[in-house]
């Protein structure tokens, strides 16, 4: 079966940088898409990035570009989300998603 495994969050302060993994199995990784999404407390999950199958495309919400990349690395059936200087707005929990399947998610939170 479909799993996605997430890991890599924690608690930083502003300015500093995290990276997300996300592990998958069950499913040939290297045919699908893969996204990022995120909720912080109260909010609906959005959309944090998208990547190709081969890792060449990728696209990034407007919050995040020039700060987070989005990466893959299919011989290891991984994605990540590498987060260089995170804000206080980016606290929340990191979703993997493949089409309607998702991780269980890993919290990051941003504070001093």
């Amino acid at each position: 079966q479909v799993q996605l495994v997430e890991s890599g969050g924690g608690l930083v302060q502003p300015g500093e940088s995290l990276r997300l993994s996300c592990v998958a199995s069950g499913f040939t990784f290297s045919a699908y898409v893969m996204h990022w999404y995120r909720q912080a407390p109260g909010k609906e999950r959005e959309f944090v990035a998208f990547i190709g199958t081969a890792g060449r495309n990728t696209n990034y919400a407007d919050s995040v570009k020039g700060r987070f990349t989005i990466s893959r690395d299919n011989t290891k059936n991984t994605l990540y989300l590498q987060m260089n200087n995170l804000k206080p707005e980016d606290t929340a929990v990191y979703y993997c998603r493949r089409n309607n399947y998702w991780g269980q998610g890993t919290q990051v939170t941003v504070a001093s």
